[in-house]
């Protein structure tokens, strides 16, 4: 064989007259020969993947949402398992209600005031790398918290502080994830990504409180924390994983406001996005904070003390987590401002019909259908609203997004809680439950109706 020919297969040194066999670079050659064709075909490797697999499963061909995916899956149950726990360690060391109040609103201000800047990194810097950073530093958040519960040292103003820190770093995370998500599968795939993120979210919203549950009987809130911490290093481990294209960032950024502004502008041009953005403000301010009354439903209403929270809880997690699988399942999106006026009419309808039941077990069946028909509107208005903005302007028309469900779900909560205090909760939830179906049909009268585009998405840069 010449040196030619072999050259392919190893490396030959030349020292002085000899020639010299090196293992390790032939080693290396042989590795970069056999990777080749495997890289080379790729593409075609993953559409065979895909078309192995169930049509609601396709978005997990892309190895890269795959990873995102799994990670996701252990991180969400740790969140949620934190979330209960934390609210029970508040309610058993202060006694007051008013407290669990406002460490949820201390987690959730700072993503009203910080997310349009959240949106403007997320913009302007790598998403994987941002999100490592965010995701690092919510796993220290867990961990101090679980050090200082098992210590004994946990004191409210600690729980506040902490949780105050944790909605700054949401501040950020929320529209970084949905950069990255929008990076991990081509754009045709994105409604199906969208709604497996959505699955796996509900999923875990059912699976993590009832796992709490169990550690925090057994063993004590701190353990529920520490295992939060230690979820985060399979998110940390899928990103790192990740094999994206290089991030390419302007050089000519403009200042901050200026970046703002520009989102806010497209927003305002924009006309699908604005009617989506404000009926995603309606459902958020009249149809989700009914979970704040829910246990007057459960303990006053239909007698089913802590025990029934948790059954009718669970309900409305199953109905969520059916609906997101259903909404994996369609192809394309054509069609889904349909599902998201006609969800959020929905979410109204079976609230006016749950106010009104006295009897445990109808109640408890009604909320499968409102947490179907939450995660249908949910889902879907957050995958139109990525199907209409370019990749440009998608951490700060998204960070709007969040900043909208975050903004309404309070004051919605606080009007509830003061309506039912006069009113009582069942006709608080009912009228709600009208103000949601009003909005749907507003929405339904006042979205575009597609012209050239059949979609109204082909192109996202252009106002609508």
């Amino acid at each position: 064989m010449d040196n030619k020919r072999r050259a392919g297969v190893v490396r030959l040194v030349n020292h002085g007259d000899r020639e010299r066999f090196c293992p390790r670079t032939a080693l290396l050659q042989i590795f970069r020969t056999v990777r080749r064709p495997m890289i080379e075909g790729a593409p075609r490797a993953r559409r065979s993947a895909m078309s192995r697999m169930p049509e609601s499963l396709r978005s997990l061909g892309f190895r890269n949402f795959r990873l995102f995916f799994m990670g996701q899956l252990v991180s969400l149950i740790g969140t949620w398992m934190q979330s209960v726990a934390l609210s029970w360690l508040v309610y058993r060391l202060t006694g007051k209600a008013a407290l669990l109040g406002l460490v949820a609103f201390a987690s959730q201000i700072p993503i009203f005031l910080l997310g349009s800047f959240g949106g403007v990194l997320a913009d302007r810097v790598d998403p994987r790398r941002l999100l490592i950073l965010t995701q690092a530093l919510q796993m220290a958040q867990a961990f101090v918290l679980a050090a200082l519960t098992l210590t004994g040292w946990i004191r409210p103003w600690q729980i506040l502080a902490l949780a105050t820190g944790l909605g700054v770093i949401n501040a950020f995370d929320l529209p970084g994830r949905q950069v990255l998500v929008a990076r991990t599968v081509d754009r045709e795939h994105l409604p199906n990504a969208i709604a497996l993120n959505s699955s796996i979210f509900h999923g875990s919203r059912v699976l993590g409180p009832a796992v709490a549950g169990l550690l925090v009987a057994a063993i004590g809130e701190g353990w529920c924390f520490l295992a939060n911490g230690v979820s985060f290093l399979a998110v940390i481990a899928g990103l790192a994983m990740m094999d994206l294209p290089p991030w390419v960032s302007r050089d000519d950024h403009p200042p901050v406001l200026t970046h703002i502004a520009e989102g806010l502008r497209f927003v305002a041009a924009n006309r699908r996005v604005g009617l989506l953005l404000l009926l995603l403000g309606v459902v958020c301010l009249m149809a989700m904070p009914y979970t704040v009354l829910m246990p007057i439903f459960a303990d006053s209403i239909l007698k089913g003390g802590a025990r029934g929270l948790g059954l009718l809880m669970g309900a409305s997690g199953l109905g969520a987590v059916l609906g997101a699988a259903a909404l994996a399942g369609r192809k394309g999106h054509a069609g889904l401002e349909r599902t998201a006026w006609v969800g959020a009419a929905a979410v109204g309808i079976v609230l006016t019909a749950f106010a009104f039941s006295r009897v445990f077990w109808l109640s408890m069946v009604l909320m499968v259908p409102a947490g179907m028909a939450m995660v249908s509107h949910m889902t879907s208005n957050n995958t139109l609203v990525q199907m209409l903005i370019p990749d440009a302007m998608r951490g700060r028309v998204m960070a709007f997004h969040a900043m909208t469900f975050t903004v309404a779900m309070p004051i919605g909560a606080l009007v509830m809680g003061l309506l039912a205090h006069r009113l009582g909760a069942p006709l608080t939830v009912a009228l709600g439950g009208l103000g949601c179906v009003a909005g749907a049909l507003a929405f339904a009268a006042a979205y575009p109706r597609p012209e050239e585009d059949p979609a109204g998405l082909s192109d996202p840069s252009r106002p609508r």
